[in-house]
């Protein structure tokens, strides 16, 4: 998002080239590989350690309840090692990418201090939906500390986690970009109101 967000604003000529749909397919496929990465992981050594009478127990749905044995657990760290240096690397790709993007639009804008700032609030939230996105990957680590602590807190805490740091990054940007349109504005102001305020979406 934020690559794509520095080729369309930084090099907009080459945007249609670089931002092709079969580039972009090939960036997805490479992306779920690598995340996937983890979750094989895990569970390839969950299947091999875990036997018949663990699937008919009752277990909290975390990480954790994978992990029997001392090996998995180092393997699960080793693995979030790498994936710690990954998001030191997306970090420095994220801050790098943003600080051009807002050099060129305050260079585009020029005079103009309204565009200006209607540019630099953009990319705010776009910087800010990021930080969201990149809080998740603590998450797991917050919540796996809690579970050792309070089931009830952990479980609080995870349904917390979930809505600001999985939900909201995803809907924000839509939801932002939904307000400025009047005709969107207009008819969830109705439904917010309850049919209330006159229905004028047309």
């Amino acid at each position: 998002m934020t690559l794509e967000r520095y080729v369309a604003i930084c090099m907009p000529l080459r945007h249609g080239e670089l931002c092709s749909t079969r580039s972009t397919m090939h960036c997805i496929l490479i992306i779920h590989g690598l995340s996937s990465v983890p979750c094989i992981v895990i569970l390839s050594a969950f299947f091999v350690s875990a036997s018949l009478s663990f699937y008919k127990q009752y277990q909290i749905c975390s990480v954790e309840m994978f992990i029997f044995h001392t090996w998995q657990d180092h393997l699960r760290s080793a693995v979030a090692g790498l994936y710690q240096v990954q998001f030191l690397i997306m970090c420095i790709i994220v801050i790098f990418s943003y600080v051009k993007i807002m050099k060129v639009a305050k260079a585009a804008s020029g005079e103009d201090k309204k565009s200006t700032k209607k540019g630099l609030r953009t990319v705010l939230l776009h910087g800010f939906q990021l930080l969201l996105c990149l809080i998740q990957m603590w998450c797991p680590l917050i919540e796996s500390s809690l579970l050792q602590i309070n089931v009830t807190l952990y479980v609080i805490v995870r349904y917390i986690n979930f809505i600001l740091f999985y939900l909201a990054p995803r809907c924000l940007s839509p939801l932002i970009y939904g307000l400025r349109d009047e005709v969107f504005f207009r008819a969830l102001k109705h439904y917010a109101s309850f049919g209330l305020h006159k229905r004028d979406i047309i």
